[in-house]
């Protein structure tokens, strides 16, 4: 696909300075430039970049006046990474903007989709599947029975989302994710033996959410595993049944939930973090990378370490901490030198 300066600046209502006519079918970093592509130019150490790029046309903010001569057509903008980022999603749709369903596939006759609809090869759709406008499911991917999507929804190749779930509009599920298999329940019996407990619920995922890829979601022992409007999950994460994840929280790769945890809005997670179950967690927390929670959290902590501790107080003690080997030496001596 190729686009000119001038259709560029009509996309982000930006200013052509330099040839409106020339095209590019590529992107780029500014470093990396070349004819034909496109960059931008946002963060002031990368300025040098601009008079040397040979790309053909770099987004730049309007306050930009170059200092040199320079030979890339410029387009500028309120605001050049805002722009930038605006225009890999316009590039996003167009190119992923695929409609119709391939051969071979199985679609159960009591399954149902919308306008705008692509369905990969070899996917598969169970009895009752209800789904909205403009989904693109791609190669590979298992719908079960009774599965519900909303509108504007990317399922990506692999992906495999089992009976009962309900996924909101606007969601991305990337490949290799499985959602609603079965949460890890099990009783021991007196010979020692565990017998599985049924998980009879389902997983809810509501609006703007995105799942990175190999993600696993379980279904709830009873009722729903959670995942509230907006969240944002890493490649790699385990999420266990009947758990709950507030709006807009976002969690980084690796970290591991255990059963009916309940996490709250607009909280940060880190990676590799581990949270035990059958905690809460409040509002706007941060936790930092290879924390362990094994208690309830309230509203705006900061915690680190594992078991975590307070941010601030696991700083004052990773002080000792990182001295410890020096004060076990000095105690040494001075027992010595004391005779014990």
């Amino acid at each position: 696909m190729k686009f000119t300066a001038s259709q560029i600046a009509g996309i982000l209502e930006g200013e052509v300075h330099g040839n409106p006519e020339i095209s590019v079918h590529k992107l780029a970093k500014i470093e990396e430039g070349v004819e034909g592509s496109l960059t931008f130019l946002a963060n002031p150490k990368y300025t040098h970049y601009i008079y040397s790029t040979e790309a053909s046309i770099t987004i730049v903010n309007k306050d930009f006046k170059p200092e040199q001569e320079i030979t890339t057509t410029l387009i500028k903008v309120e605001d050049a990474y805002k722009s930038f980022s605006k225009l890999l999603e316009f590039y996003n749709n167009v190119k992923n903007n695929k409609v119709g369903i391939e051969k071979p596939v199985f679609l159960s006759e009591s399954a149902s989709y919308g306008e705008d609809f692509y369905l990969g090869a070899f996917s598969y759709l169970g009895n009752n599947v209800r789904i909205g406008n403009n989904v693109k499911i791609y190669p590979n991917v298992y719908l079960g029975d009774n599965v519900t999507i909303g509108n504007n929804v990317v399922i990506y190749s692999g992906a495999k989302i089992y009976s009962e779930s309900v996924i909101g509009n606007g969601c991305m599920i990337h490949s290799a994710v499985i959602i609603g298999a079965d949460g890890f329940g099990f009783t021991p019996n007196r010979e020692g033996e565990y017998s599985k407990v049924p998980q009879t619920g389902n997983v809810i995922v509501e609006d703007n959410v995105e799942i990175g890829a190999g993600t696993t979601i379980d279904r709830a022992t009873l009722g729903s595993t959670i995942l509230r409007k907006g969240v944002k999950l890493d490649n790699q994460i385990q999420i266990a049944h009947n758990v709950e994840i507030g709006e807009h929280t976002v969690i980084a790769a690796q970290t591991g939930i255990a059963g009916s945890t309940k996490i709250g809005k607009n909280c940060l997670i880190g990676g590799q973090v581990g949270i035990v179950g059958h905690i809460t967690i409040g509002d706007r927390v941060k936790i930092q990378a290879q924390s362990g929670i094994i208690r309830n959290v309230k509203d705006d902590e900061v915690l680190q370490g594992s078991p975590a501790l307070n941010y601030a107080d696991f700083n004052k003690s990773y002080v000792h901490f990182k001295n410890l080997t020096r004060l076990v030496g000095r105690i040494a001596d001075l027992e010595k030198n004391n005779g014990d």
